[in-house]
């Protein structure tokens, strides 16, 4: 792990050991924790993505690689998406998600293509590997307690990346592979909108813009950003049971040079991605 994401860990850890810690002070000094202070929730949901553009370069003479237009990520591909949540006197939520995002794909190569310095020619054919699933934990604080048909929250995320990009020629000769564990915060709201006693309207974001160097003080030009943002409609089938359509719009990525580097790399990364993703999903309150 880099020094940038030590950094960025340990502040992260101080933000969750704050919020565990201001949470048990309040269980300590009211109620006790019974379930008529608390309820669980789980979400699934299910669907397919689609890629609006994703660019990637390995290396400072590397190919700056079109996935859509030149490696076969101009189709849909199927998603999931898995949370559980806990909600604590209405006001506080906790949030657990897993995110996977598998894209494998074959292509004919056009042009030759350079990553970290491997060169596949032209006119052969490369295996690609797209594998970036993603932990998410999040908190909550609703600020409209009052309201009987909006609910406003805000809060925070702290994101565990699982990265594994990788290209290999179709003999399996050539091979380059860019693997990495990485932490990201970020901030997050949500807003619900109960239309009438069945039907509600939701949005929901987390996202941050983050130039690392500033953050960490340290010489490291690396600029990052992500943005999960989702539209939601829904109804509510029971007391316990809901289900809705959601549209989301999935995008980020990063730019620069990291100092712990291995050859055959120098360090250099250039990744951006924007997919739109359109999914059903079912929900049940414990």
């Amino acid at each position: 792990m880099s020094n940038i994401e030590k950094t960025i860990l340990r502040w992260s850890m101080v933000l969750c050991s704050s919020i565990f810690l201001v949470s048990v002070t309040n269980a300590q000094t009211s109620s006790s924790f019974t379930s008529e202070n608390y309820k669980f929730k789980a979400v699934a949901e299910i669907g397919f993505l689609g890629v609006l553009d994703h660019k990637v370069q390995f290396g400072q003479n590397g190919t700056y690689f079109d996935y859509k237009n030149d490696g076969g990520q101009d189709v849909l591909f199927p998603i999931s998406r898995l949370s559980l949540e806990l909600e604590w006197k209405k006001r506080n939520t906790f949030i657990l998600l897993y995110q996977p995002l598998k894209i494998e794909s074959q292509v004919y190569l056009n042009d030759d293509l350079i990553v970290d310095n491997q060169v596949f020619p032209a006119a052969s054919n490369v295996k690609l590997l797209y594998n970036f699933p993603f932990y998410r934990f999040s908190y909550l604080r609703e600020v409209l307690p009052n309201s009987k048909n909006l609910n406003l929250a805000i809060g925070g995320t702290v994101q565990i990346r699982n990265a594994t990009i990788s290209f290999a020629s179709g003999d399996g000769s050539l091979f380059r592979t860019n693997r990495d564990v990485g932490i990201v915060p970020a901030l997050k709201l949500r807003s619900k909108f109960k239309i009438n006693e069945r039907a509600f309207a939701e949005i929901e974001a987390d996202g941050i813009y983050a130039p690392v160097s500033y953050l960490n003080g340290s010489n490291t030009e690396i600029v990052g950003a992500i943005l999960d943002a989702s539209l939601r409609g829904g109804l509510k089938l029971t007391k316990e049971a809901s289900s809705f359509v959601n549209l989301r719009y999935l995008g980020g990525g990063a730019v620069g040079t990291s100092n712990d580097s291995r050859p055959p790399s120098d360090g250099y990364v250039k990744n951006w991605l924007h997919f739109g993703i359109v999914t059903a999903g079912f929900s049940y309150d414990f």
